[in-house]
């Protein structure tokens, strides 16, 4: 069973997996370490990850990234509008959902977030399972902290559509947080101060900060802070307009009226970023960029870091919140560790170091990598097949949670609504809710403050409907437990609903005892004897009677629903795997016409007759004009029917080859084996009379040492 990590990032995928030894990043079919996140849509198949990137300029209304920000949303949603700046396809409206609609097969089609995600996920476990020749299940995969339940619940659903067995989603930071602290031996004791660690994150799109104590053995998140639009994409974007209003002067030339040549801006203002990050200036060269014409430019890094200003003074915010949040100080911290590809740039560096009162940062951890890595090890030890040092996680809510319900007749002052999960609650965390009611009763679950939520999100999280509730005669109420769980996800349930009733009870009164063992004087008089029952007393309980069915209504996926499109999903796999087989079975062919027709006139050329060579040179002909015309989409069994003719005549040709080719080698391994046999026998010849020359010589010796004999 493997054990894998998941880093779902915005622009590429991290995969890591546990193994005997530790951790490890694996590579996807191109040997890369990171697999970008997009999905692509082609006539024959979809084009998933590696596939997707290398065609996407020339596809890119069928092309879609952005997939995680994308889960969970509606179209109205402003973030969704930002969204669509990012993403080359079409954002649509499907049943109140957002998703794209590409050309699929060569008809238009809709997919909404949820199934372009499992495509996505599909593909990983492809990746993953091709990697490490096991069949993959389980995972954990990775999750902004500022998620809400129904992105989390898209996500979730999409696992589950690609097959997979989701053990936990994980936010970022908290993974970044495991995979720092289950390796240090070093962290203090139970007992003593905690050591309190800063992650700072900074990716493609995200910038979270979360406070982190450490003890040995667990770690607590003690406040999350983010701010969601803050990112290299940002910076790429400050970049791209900055060289549109250049080209437009210098050029003449609009690059904003050309998909293509934006996108292509795009990847090269990525590349001059990464390069400002180690150098003071870095050129930008691009041919043929629109209209045949060919452009270039220069930028230092001071003029860089003046056009992302309004990105740098935003910095410091997510670092103040989150330290108000956990009520610390800048002095009560220990540790500040960077990670994310954005924490290269030296201006944020520096805007973060000033920040904790030029603190030295921290780089202990691979910034590309390290939250892949801290889902592995979640993975690792959520899973029974490995065993893993003992190390607690223990998480945040990230906002406040109430449930609502009608009022009751009979209980004209009862409250209609309470804040059950508070922001910065353990998570995961289970609360009991206490209802007397006489008959079937709603709960509706939401978020308390929908004004903190990203973009417009919904704040409803789910309605529960509790069957069974009937009054008792004597109380006239039943008294109805529910049990609330935000689980280990950050997704929240009524779990399940019981009833009880207040009984009496006798319950058995225990001795005290003084600290040093002794019992107290008061229960000197009644020690019993043996066959004397024990003292008890009569106390009220409530007792369980019975369960309380519970009828849940969340944003989650209905189950049939995700049956179908799991179903889909591995129909669709099904198609690309045979496109891709009939794929390389039609460059095989191709190969081997080439590969036969240079044998003919090198290897094969003493094996065949003129005819021979003829027939086999026509049939190639033939054979490739059909290739190269009428079979530019034929099918898999006709691409190997025609390779089995070619072999046909070709057999006769390259039998007498191979036989020619095992007949010298046979003459030649008959020379070496009688050179060897000669060799042998006169080694053997010459030990024998080095033997025959040593006996003599002891013979000798014996005879001259024989003592003389006295006469007497």
């Amino acid at each position: 069973m493997s054990v894998v990590g998941v880093d779902f990032g915005t622009l590429n995928t991290v995969i890591a997996v546990a193994r005997n030894r530790g951790v490890d990043v694996i590579t996807n079919e191109v040997s890369n370490r990171a697999t970008p996140s997009l999905v692509g849509f082609g006539p024959k198949s979809r084009y998933l990850g590696e596939p997707a990137k290398t065609q996407e300029i020339s596809n890119l209304k069928n092309t879609v990234g952005c997939l995680k920000r994308l889960a969970g949303r509606s179209l109205k949603d402003p973030d969704v509008q930002i969204e669509q700046q990012y993403v080359s396809a079409p954002l649509v409206d499907i049943n109140g959902q957002v998703g794209a609609e590409v050309s699929y097969l060569g008809q238009k089609t809709k997919f909404t977030a949820t199934q372009l995600t499992a495509m996505f996920l599909s593909k990983i476990k492809q990746t993953t399972a091709s990697e490490l020749k096991l069949p993959v299940k389980d995972i954990v995969l990775s999750v902004p902290a500022w998620f809400t339940d129904v992105q989390r619940r898209s996500l979730i659903d999409a696992a589950e559509i690609a097959g997979l067995n989701l053990l936990r989603l994980m936010n970022d930071t908290t993974a970044t947080a495991l995979g720092w602290g289950i390796t240090k031996l070093d962290l203090p004791a139970p007992e003593e101060q905690p050591r309190r660690v800063v992650f700072v994150d900074v990716g493609h799109s995200n910038f979270t900060c979360s406070v982190v104590e450490f003890k040995k053995g667990e770690l607590t998140v003690k406040s999350t802070a983010y701010d969601r639009h803050f990112g290299g994409r940002d910076f790429n974007l400050a970049l791209v307009k900055h060289f549109q209003k250049e080209f437009k002067a210098k050029y003449k030339i609009d690059i904003e009226t050309n998909p293509k040549a934006m996108v292509r801006v795009d990847a090269a203002a990525e590349k001059l970023k990464k390069i400002l990050s180690a150098n003071s200036q870095a050129p930008l060269n691009i041919e043929s960029l629109m209209n045949d014409i060919d452009v270039n430019a220069m930028v230092t890094r001071e003029e860089f870091e003046a056009m992302i200003e309004p990105l740098l003074i935003r910095v410091t915010t997510p670092l103040e919140r989150a330290l108000a949040d956990a009520k610390l100080t800048v002095d009560d911290i220990d540790v500040v560790e960077l990670v994310g590809g954005c924490t290269r740039v030296p201006a944020i560096k520096e805007r973060i170091q000033a920040f904790f009162g030029g603190k030295t940062l921290s780089f202990t951890l691979n910034q590309d990598e390290a939250v892949a890595r801290g889902c592995a090890f979640s993975c690792a030890i959520l899973s029974p097949v490995f065993k893993v040092r003992d190390f607690s996680v223990q998480d945040i809510v990230n906002y406040p949670i109430e449930f609502a319900w009608e009022k009751d007749v009979d209980i004209p002052d009862e409250d209609t609504s309470l804040t059950v999960f508070n922001r910065g609650n353990v998570l995961p965390s289970t609360k009991i809710l206490t209802f007397y009611r006489k008959q079937p009763f709603d709960l509706e679950a939401k978020y308390a403050k929908p004004e903190e939520l990203p973009g417009k999100i919904s704040p409803f999280i789910g309605r529960f409907s509790v069957k069974g509730v009937k009054a008792d005669p004597e109380s006239e109420f039943m008294i109805c437990k529910l049990k609330a769980r935000v689980n280990i996800h950050g997704v929240l349930n009524v779990e399940s609903g019981y009833y009880v009733e207040d009984q009496e009870v006798e319950e058995e009164i225990k001795e005290e005892k003084k600290e040093d063992g002794e019992k107290n004087p008061d229960a000197m008089d009644t020690d019993k004897k043996d066959g004397d029952k024990p003292k008890t007393r009569k106390v009220k309980k409530q007792v369980r009677k019975g369960d309380l069915p519970i009828v849940a209504g969340t944003t989650s996926m209905d189950a049939n629903t995700k049956t179908t499109l799991a179903e889909k999903e591995s129909s669709m796999v099904m198609e690309d795997k045979l496109v891709a087989d009939t794929e390389e079975k039609k460059n095989e062919l191709e190969t081997y016409i080439y590969d036969m027709r240079n044998k003919l006139d090198e290897q094969y050329a003493d094996f065949a007759s003129d005819d021979e060579k003829d027939a086999l040179r026509s049939k190639l002909t033939d054979t490739e004009d059909w290739l190269y015309e009428d079979g530019e989409d034929a099918s898999k069994a006709v691409y190997i029917s025609k390779m089995d003719e070619i072999r046909a005549m070709a057999g006769p040709i390259s039998q007498r080859y191979f036989e020619k080719v095992e007949a010298d080698r046979q003459a030649v391994q008959a020379k070496v084996d009688a050179e060897n046999a000669a060799k042998k026998a006169e080694a053997e010849a010459r030990k024998a009379a080095e033997t025959k020359t040593e006996n003599k010589d002891e013979e000798m010796t014996d005879a001259e040492a024989k003592p003389e004999t006295e006469e007497a």
